[in-house]
């Protein structure tokens, strides 16, 4: 029994020795490099198939590179998956890569002809294979809850000065202020600043002189303060994470030196023994 353990336990070993070098080359910069190359050239591939010239002198070659790409996605996934087992799905990015494969898959003839669309969707893996692209999404997602606080507070404004709007300049001018739909869809154009002035202030203005005190208020609090506190928010999470990478680094690099710290203390130890044996030997 102690035997069938001990093989049993040689074999798993085994056995997980093998997923992780395999998890480990699957993983490598040189398999990064070789996938990120490829999506850039379905990429292209995609591009120039939406020219009917281009789709004539050479569609069947586009398209058998096409699939051939496709293909290597697909191993590439199947690996992932051999390589990691359960914890393939634990990361979120793994997810995204097994998701934009899958939509790859869809059937595009008959009624899924739309779905053939989709296919620009590989484009999005330089998002998980890139670092730099990698980790600005990731500060994009550690600061969503700032930023929906401030789009609640944007969404406020555009409420109460849509309202004001209304009840100020709706008779006047029904076509901009004359509900508050259309009230909040010209401020929203007022915040971009596009044509505001001549456009929508101006006129406003003719019939109501002090109708700046309403528009210039407006413009400080939407387009350049609460803008500009978008972009604070991301900048500050773009820290966040890039000194959370920078931690795990380190991290990993003092681990990877412990490691080295204790084979070499085993070595020595096992070096220490073998002299004491070699000394009790001559001794006798």
């Amino acid at each position: 029994m102690a035997v069938q353990t001990e093989q049993t336990e040689v074999g798993s070993s085994s056995d997980a020795g093998w997923r992780v070098r395999l998890g480990e080359r699957i993983e490598s910069q040189t398999a990064r490099r070789i996938i990120t190359a490829l999506i850039l050239i379905n990429a292209a591939i995609l591009g120039v198939e939406t020219s009917d010239s281009a789709r004539e002198v050479a569609g069947a070659p586009l398209q058998l590179m096409n699939q051939l790409i496709l293909a290597v996605f697909v191993v590439e996934i199947l690996i992932k998956l051999v390589a990691f087992g359960p914890r393939f799905f634990k990361s979120g990015w793994n997810v995204f890569d097994f998701l934009i494969i899958s939509i790859s898959l869809i059937p595009t003839s008959g009624p899924l002809a739309i779905l053939r669309t989709l296919r620009i969707l590989r484009v999005l893996r330089l998002l998980s294979t890139v670092k730099r692209l990698r980790l600005l999404v990731e500060s994009l997602m550690q600061a969503m809850p700032g930023i929906g606080w401030s789009a609640a507070l944007l969404l406020m404004m555009f409420y109460i000065f849509g309202v004001m709007g209304t009840e100020l300049f709706g008779r006047q001018f029904p076509e901009w202020f004359g509900t508050l739909g259309r009230s909040i869809y010209s401020l929203f154009q007022v915040m971009t600043l596009e044509s505001w002035s001549m456009g929508i202030a101006r006129p406003v203005m003719e019939e109501f002189p002090y109708a700046w005190a309403y528009f210039v208020p407006f413009i400080l609090i939407s387009s350049f303060m609460v803008l500009n506190l978008f972009i604070a928010i991301i900048v500050s999470a773009t820290q966040e994470v890039h000194e959370m990478e920078q931690r795990a680094e380190r991290a990993k690099s003092e681990q990877q030196a412990h490691v080295e710290r204790e084979e070499m203390l085993d070595l020595l130890r096992s070096m220490n023994t073998r002299l004491e044996e070699l000394e009790r030997r001559l001794s006798k």
